[in-house]
């Protein structure tokens, strides 16, 4: 259990910063306070968690040709298609979660969450 809400924090800090970073991705612009905004992101990240582990490994099962032939970069769509499912279904559940464009800003978005959950992995490792 504590591994499962370490792994909800690096996502939501991921999550947050690839806000920041990239203009296309609205993560809890429309909330005034911090509490709503960080409540916001917390459950962003719990869905974004869920997803990557329940749709995740399907996706890159189907996807494996394409990622050998890629040598890896087609990981990027797959996890830009993973944020797209979060908006998707984060929508309908009244969270303030957004992008832009698929293309070009889902997918900087996820290469900005791979490096950012890439440091917070090795800065905080898991207890076995």
């Amino acid at each position: 259990m504590k591994n499962f809400l370490i792994r909800v924090v690096i996502n939501g800090i991921a999550l947050w910063v690839a806000a920041l970073v990239v203009s296309g991705i609205n993560l809890a612009e429309g909330d005034a306070t911090w509490s709503k905004k960080l409540l916001t992101i917390g459950l962003v990240a719990l869905l974004f968690g869920l997803i990557n582990a329940v749709i995740k490994p399907i996706v890159k099962l189907f996807s494996f040709p394409f990622i050998v032939l890629t040598l890896g970069l087609f990981t990027f769509i797959v996890n830009a298609f993973m944020l797209q499912i979060t908006e998707w279904i984060g929508k309908p559940l009244g969270l303030s979660f957004s992008i832009d464009h698929f293309w070009w800003d889902a997918i900087f978005a996820a290469v900005v969450i791979t490096l950012v959950s890439w440091v917070l992995n090795v800065v905080l490792p898991e207890d076995d």
